[in-house]
């Protein structure tokens, strides 16, 4: 029989949510970025790098107040003048913002569908 309480402390302890996004900013390096992008089939180059870091300098200045679509509008125009849309899910082919957020070790912001629920606000 599951002991609950076991099984609640065995969560907190655990680096991840069933979801894959850190329970604690604080547990994130590139060496875990590495690793998660690992799981999720992606080779991380230079392009994604540059996402992953501008979503972690943007959540340090702003917090979690942006929603999903501006922040794909600021990685298109801020990141890539140069390229659409189209090369964001090239680059994260599961979405860019949860995808990149997820390896970036950071909460979904508002606005960004969420497969197992619905959206995440």
């Amino acid at each position: 029989m599951l002991d609950i309480n076991k099984f609640a402390a065995n969560q907190r302890l655990a680096e991840s949510d069933p979801d894959g996004h850190l329970y604690s900013l604080d547990h994130w390096s590139p060496v875990v970025a590495g690793r998660i992008a690992r799981e999720e089939g992606l080779v991380l180059d230079d392009d994604h790098w540059l996402v992953i870091f501008y979503l972690r300098q943007h959540f340090r200045e702003h917090g979690a107040s942006a929603s999903a679509g501006t922040l794909l509008r600021e990685l298109e125009h801020t990141l890539f003048d140069h390229a659409d849309r189209r090369r964001l899910y090239e680059l994260f082919p599961r979405g860019p913002i949860a995808q990149a957020s997820r390896i970036a070790g950071l909460p979904l912001p508002k606005g960004t569908l969420d497969p197992s629920f619905g959206s995440s606000h």
